[in-house]
């Protein structure tokens, strides 16, 4: 294989077309310089693996946003960048970037061209988000849809209310689907500690009054469950309904260990148990963007809160507490679940007189992350629309 021929082969893995098609224009008007692009660049350095393709088109967008003045090359990479995996959240992170190391004009620039492609691709632009004061802290709250019921989501322990998007973008139509920082997550890292289950059910509650909603379909997965249920333990009249993801109605003795963890031996080293304890081995395998943004998340969290979560999880106390609970119930596990596996789940709805129980077929602990067109699926089902 000669350096054109190989230059062809990566322009298709990079950029997601065939040269001579894409480049039609290019090698009309000057065929030596159509064959030096493929030759010299794609079959050159572009080619070589010493950096992934994702990487090479965050460079790229990066070079030709701070040069300016090439907005159809950079339409082009973003396209690209689309195409190896980055996604839409990365992309818009890379123009915020560049604000500070090439300055506003520049990374304005980025994110109207970057606005535009994925416009064009039909993707959704961000959530908005609000501020929210509670009792003791700030968090932040995602929003999806305009009317109808309110949907309340609330996250697993080390993520924060990003983990729901796909779902949130999936449920919109027909409702209003909320997401927010539980206490020592994401916007809300460094809240007062040590906590309790109870103040961080407070704090749901708390949410629900900033948002003005009497009752919510309130869904919590893992962490994100445990506080649901304490929720609707101590406020059931302000559940519409239930929905409980890989969760757990008891402590696991395992979490003073996690906890102690991120104490002693710091979030680094909480990467690879949290991780493969969440994610299929081919996803990890994958490193997507819910990959990707799991370890961040956990690399970037705090070990006081880590610790501080844990030890709250720890004083769950609800199992056998929502017996009369009359709410409509869902109780959703993961078929390869390893942590709240289906028979601890069952065991959840089995205590929730009328639940209904489904196990999502292939997927693990994080089911928004992985498996997010099942969950919201699932919940489409469950959930009433407007």
């Amino acid at each position: 294989m000669n350096r054109e021929d190989r230059g062809r082969l990566e322009y298709r893995a990079l950029i997601g077309a065939d040269p001579d098609v894409s480049q039609a224009e290019l090698r009309t008007r000057a065929p030596h310089l159509h064959e030096t692009l493929l030759a010299d660049a794609y079959g050159g350095p572009l080619a070589r693996a010493e950096l992934g393709r994702a990487d090479r088109e965050l460079a790229t967008l990066a070079i030709l946003a701070t040069l300016g003045g090439a907005d159809r090359r950079l339409a082009s990479h973003v396209r690209a960048a689309l195409h190896n995996g980055m996604a839409a959240s990365e992309l818009l992170a890379l123009a915020e970037h560049l604000s500070v190391y090439a300055g506003f004009p520049r990374a304005l620039n980025a994110a109207d061209v970057i606005d535009e492609v994925l416009t064009a691709q039909g993707l959704p632009r961000p959530a908005p988000l609000q501020r929210v004061r509670l009792r003791d802290h700030t968090t932040v709250v995602a929003q999806r849809g305009e009317s109808g019921p309110p949907v309340l989501l609330l996250h697993a322990l080390g993520l924060d209310w990003r983990m729901w998007e796909e779902v949130m973008d999936l449920l919109g139509p027909g409702r209003r689907v909320y997401a927010y920082d539980i206490r020592g997550h994401g916007t809300a890292a460094g809240s007062p500690s040590p906590f309790t289950m109870a103040d961080t059910a407070e704090d749901l509650i708390g949410v629900m009054d900033a948002l003005g909603l009497e009752q919510a379909h309130v869904v919590g997965l893992s962490y994100g469950g445990g506080i649901a249920q304490t929720a609707a333990v101590a406020h059931p009249r302000r559940f519409a309904s239930l929905a409980l993801l890989a969760t757990t109605d008891y402590p696991f003795e395992a979490f003073e260990g996690r906890a102690r963890s991120g104490e002693v031996d710091g979030m680094a080293a909480q990467v690879v148990p949290s991780l493969t304890r969440w994610f299929t081995a081919p996803a990890l395998a994958l490193n997507a963007w819910n990959v990707r943004y799991a370890r961040e998340r956990v690399l970037r969290g705090q070990a006081v809160d880590w610790a501080s979560a844990w030890r709250a999880f720890i004083g769950l106390d609800v199992q056998g507490r929502l017996a009369d609970f009359d709410a409509p119930t869902l109780v959703l596990a993961g078929e390869v679940d390893t942590s709240c596996t289906p028979e601890i789940m069952r065991g959840i709805a089995d205590r929730i007189p009328g639940s209904a129980f489904r196990v999502l077929a292939g997927t693990p602990h994080m089911q928004s992350l992985e498996q997010p067109a099942l969950v919201a699926g699932a919940l489409e089902e469950f959930l009433p629309r407007g």
